[in-house]
Formats: C-alpha cells, structure tokens, sequence
C-alpha cells in the first residue's frame, strides 16, 4: 500500500494533528529497555525494539485516525548526532546510516498504518549536549555545521521536515534554522523552558523566538516547547505578544518536576493524564495557532488520548 495522500504541514492549514508522547521514558519506564544514554536508535537493530517502537506508533496513528487529525510521525533519532554516537559506538558513517534507516522505517509505518491521512515525516534533531544544561554552548556556525550532517541526511532520505526538540539555547537553534535552509527542508525549533518560563539559559521565550526568526535566513515553519510542564509556562504566555502565533505545536510533560528534578529521578512521574489534557484545553485559549498536541517525558498515549479529547471538547 503507497501513501498518496497530499501533505500539508501544519502551519499552512487549519487541520489538528497529533504527535506521540513521551517515547524515550516510556520505552525505559515502562517496556523495560536499556538504553544507554537515554539513546533509543539503537533500538531498530534488535527484532524487539522494531516491534515496540511499531506497536507504539500504531496505536497513535489509530488515534489520529479515529480523531481525523493530521500525524507528526518522528524518527527515534533525538540522540542520532555525532557526540552521542561516539559515546554508543557509532562512527560518522554508521550515524549516518541510522537516520537514513530511521526516515525509511517511519515511511514503512506510515504506509501500513497512514493511509488516506496526512502524516508527515519528521526527522528529530536533538542537542548536542544534555537536553536540559547549557553550559557548553556552539557558535551558531559551529551548529550549522554540527547539525547539518543529520539534518542533509534526512532531507536526501526523504523525510518531509526535521524538527529540533529541546533546544535550551538561541545559537543553536538558529544553526540549526541554517543547515535547514541549506538543505531546503522545512523545520520546526523546540524550546525548553525551566520552571520560571525561560530557556535555561535565562533568555525569554519570547526572546529566542523573535532572535532566530530575524536572523534566519529561512524563518523556522513554525516552534514548538517541549519538556516543561504547562505550569511552568502559562504565566509568560499570559503576557501576549506576536511571538505567541509561531508556536503551533506543544509537547508537555505531565510532570511538574523541574529539569533538575527529572534528571535524578529514578522513578517515572506520569502526572495525571486528565488534568494534563484540562491545562491544554485552557493553554489553546492562549495559542490561537495551536495546532499540534503531543506529549514529552513521562506522558503515554492515555495522555495524548486526554489531550485529544479535551482539545475536541473545545
């Protein structure tokens, strides 16, 4: 079966999609896997990891399916980088297989569980470093550079846009924005924030956005914050602003932990499914360009379920 269906990406419709959820925690937490630096690519090399992360996949896709959404499909790829492939024993040449692996294993459960929907392939860019510390900042050459491998990589691999999830730092992101451009992919740039709403380098979010956006060449698709919960955010949204209509996509967790919390903590915090789903009704009330819902460390497809209910409801 070929997917035919026309795609659209979400910022150039007014269509709802959905996303998944917490993967990495949940393939961890609650399947069982080792996963050595939080890295789940080494996953498509084992028969058992293939058939996890394709049953995970399914049951989202049938969710967007049942709710007639669009799908943000990712690749496992959020560790697929140089650095991190060096610590898992991977060379640059066995990276670079992994992503393209990566692009055609999501084309395959796009084509089995994606027809007559509009699912977009998504290559995920991850930091160079740890996900939630900023010590260690590139140039915004050196990111371009850095990045580009991977993002070259899943545009000659077919992907229909890359996304940056967990960027704490404007110069990354805005390299990132560049290796982009020069691959002619679309991307989305995912900020975290820390409990106060600020990027963990202590720059607003508003800040960062209107900083990559006038300094791209190619202005990013759209954005997107991930890994914090709606707690830790609302209060900046409250304050308004044109910035707040880049954002059409948000992934949160469903624990109100801060990041330092979250690092030691050696037990999964699910937060609860029905509330998170509640604070993102009330948060689309704040984002008018809302369009795309998911989950990040700790949440499952009950919370994706919630989210997409109560976004329905309103």
């Amino acid at each position: 079966m070929t997917h035919t269906t026309e795609i659209k990406m979400p910022h150039l419709t007014d269509q709802m999609f959905l996303t998944d959820a917490g993967f990495e925690t949940w393939l961890l937490f609650q399947k069982g896997f080792d996963m050595p630096h939080f890295a789940a690519f080494p996953l498509l090399h084992t028969a058992d990891g293939r058939a996890a992360i394709r049953d995970y996949f399914a049951a989202f896709m049938e969710m967007a399916r049942q709710n007639d959404t669009g799908f943000i499909l990712d690749t496992n790829t959020w560790r697929a980088n140089p650095d991190w492939g060096i610590l898992l024993g991977y060379d640059r040449a066995a990276l670079a297989a992994v992503n393209h692996e990566a692009v055609v294993f999501a084309q395959e459960l796009r084509t089995d569980f994606g027809a007559g929907m509009n699912v977009l392939i998504n290559g995920v860019v991850g930091p160079r470093g740890d996900g939630y510390d900023p010590s260690h900042i590139m140039s915004v050459q050196e990111a371009e550079e850095y990045h580009g491998f991977q993002i070259s990589g899943f545009a000659d691999s077919g992907a229909d846009m890359v996304s940056a999830l967990t960027m704490t730092n404007t110069p990354e992101a805005l390299g990132i924005a560049r290796a982009a451009a020069k691959a002619e992919i679309p991307c989305v740039i995912s900020f975290t924030v820390e409990t106060d709403g600020r990027l963990p380098t202590g720059q607003p979010l508003s800040d960062a956005i209107a900083e990559v956006d006038a300094k791209a060449p190619v202005k990013p698709a759209y954005y997107m914050i991930n890994c914090a919960h709606p707690d830790h955010f609302r209060a900046v949204l409250l304050q308004g602003g044109d910035w707040v209509k880049r954002i059409h996509a948000l992934r949160a967790n469903a624990s109100r932990m801060s990041h330092a919390e979250l690092d030691e903590c050696e037990e999964l915090d699910d937060g609860n499914p029905q509330e998170l789903g509640q604070l993102y009704q009330d948060l689309r009330h704040l984002m008018p360009r809302l369009n795309v819902f998911g989950g990040c460390c700790g949440t499952d497809h009950r919370h994706v379920a919630n989210i997409c209910q109560a976004v329905h409801a309103a």
